[in-house]
């Protein structure tokens, strides 16, 4: 491909043209006939690798700023022209999808495979991006964040399209949005879930975090937003094109009433446009009925039969990593979920609390190189509702276990519930299972879907369901 075409869009400074293999942003995949994008990041600038991505074979660099060099391209804005060349390297793929976009703090996995699941239902061919893997038609590939870098993203699109798939539901995430990952996808309807105290060590406050979510209400053509949250009804005000709102609290399009939870689901009456439907539903939890109605008001926005909705909602049998329960064969309930925020764990305690017998005991950590402040915050949401903590690390990456466990311990000062410190993840699950008494409620919150620990720069396998499994065998035989 020509660079010139891959450049097509985009206002540029371009005085050569040249054959062009890939377009990368990470100088380490350099290789003959690559373009290199300099994009200034929050720990490097790209601009400083620029001649040494030259001398590795690059056939150009794109950059924002004058760096003396034969083959550059300067542009205005790297992040937002690495979008629209990724996307006019493969041809656009987004321009024949019906995308649909889910962002929030909390639910986003969630609500994307519910809507996954209905549209399939309705006859649909439905591709997935999100945190728990992206599904093309073709293959489920791994996923490493919630929406992947401008490449990976229209690889996707494109394999999705070869496989004939007309819709893509996607994760777009506030760090996407901001750094303009997703180029100039257009979404057919966007859904806002919430938003919590999470990723201020990325976003300055809490009004940057709401700004960069808020960006994804002005590419699209249809909403659904979460009336139940402060920063969901500020939102509506602020969506130009036709809303659909729901909420388990206040006068909205689309409700729900006579709900009632149990320790695996919940059923309640999902209330439409006059139209009352029973639902039961495989996942826990008030706010697992608002998943359930922000799924069924982005279908109901895309055209979708309020029937086809609630039969396909009764038909799922839960999500991976969200409060999915391991099986034990014993008499007491482990339960595994990606709660990481203090808004999402006080969410699963509370609607578990509800439903238990016995104790309800949470294990938690939380994770290092990521914002502090939320740490002791942890802590004081699991004490509101467990009866027991175990507090242990998460994904410590570069910082020291125990330092971030003496930042969370703070949070309990003042609290009269229980715990123990066991540092060791691992370790820390033999623990609460030797402690289990009949009728007991275990959660492993922190790691839901991932199946790895991240220790320094690297990744160790570490699948919580394979460990519970083997402290079983180990303890009881």
């Amino acid at each position: 491909m020509r660079l010139a075409e891959i450049m097509k869009g985009i206002d540029c400074r371009l005085g050569f043209d040249c054959e062009v293999s890939d377009v990368t942003n990470d100088s380490r995949e350099v290789k003959a006939g690559s373009v290199f994008v300099c994009i200034q990041g929050v720990r490097m600038d790209g601009h400083d690798f620029a001649a040494s991505a030259l001398e590795k074979g690059a056939a150009a660099v794109v950059c924002e700023r004058d760096l003396g060099l034969a083959k550059q391209a300067l542009v205005a804005d790297s992040h937002k022209a690495f979008g629209k060349m990724a996307a006019n390297f493969y041809g656009n793929p987004a321009e024949r999808l019906r995308l649909v976009g889910v962002t929030g703090t909390k639910g986003k996995t969630t609500v994307t495979t519910l809507v996954k699941a209905i549209l399939t239902r309705s006859g649909q061919k439905v591709g997935l991006i999100g945190t728990n893997q992206h599904e093309t038609g073709g293959e489920i590939v791994p996923s490493s964040n919630s929406t992947p870098g401008p490449m990976t993203l229209q690889g996707l699109y494109a394999a999705m399209r070869g496989n004939g798939y007309g819709f893509c539901v996607m994760e777009v995430s506030s760090h996407a949005l901001d750094q303009q990952r997703i180029g100039d996808s257009f979404y057919e309807t966007a859904v806002f879930t919430n938003l919590a105290h999470e990723h201020l060590d990325y976003h300055k406050d809490m009004e940057d975090y709401f700004a960069a979510k808020a960006k994804l209400f002005s590419i699209c053509s249809s909403a659904v937003v979460n009336l139940d949250d402060e920063y969901g009804r500020r939102l509506l005000g602020m969506i130009k094109v036709p809303v659909m709102t729901f909420s388990l609290e206040r006068e909205a399009d689309l409700m729900a009433k006579e709900i009632v939870c149990h320790a695996d689901s919940v059923d309640f009456v999902l209330c439409a446009g006059g139209v009352e439907s029973r639902v039961h539903f495989a996942m826990p939890g008030r706010f697992s009925v608002k998943n359930a109605l922000a799924a069924a008001g982005a279908c109901l926005q895309l055209g979708v039969g309020i029937d086809t909705i609630v039969s396909a909602l009764s038909e799922v049998k839960g999500i991976c990593g969200r409060i999915e329960i391991i099986p034990t064969h014993r008499d007491f309930t482990v339960i595994t979920d990606y709660a990481h925020t203090p808004d999402s764990l006080e969410n699963v305690l509370s609607s578990l609390k509800e439903t238990v017998s016995g104790r309800l005991v949470a294990l938690f950590g939380c994770g290092g190189d990521r914002d502090r402040s939320k740490r002791p915050l942890m802590a004081a949401a699991a004490a509101r509702y467990a009866d027991r903590l175990i507090v242990t690390s998460d994904n410590p990456r570069t910082e020291d276990p125990q330092a971030i466990i003496d930042e969370i311990l703070p949070g309990l000062e003042g609290t009269e519930v229980p715990y123990d410190v066991v540092v060791n993840r691992r370790e820390a699950i033999y623990f609460a299972l030797r402690q289990a008494k009949p009728g007991d409620t275990i959660v492993l919150a922190g790691k839901g879907n991932e199946d790895y620990q991240i220790i320094g720069h690297e990744k160790f396998p570490f699948d919580e369901r394979i460990i519970v499994a083997e402290a079983l065998k180990e303890i009881y035989g």
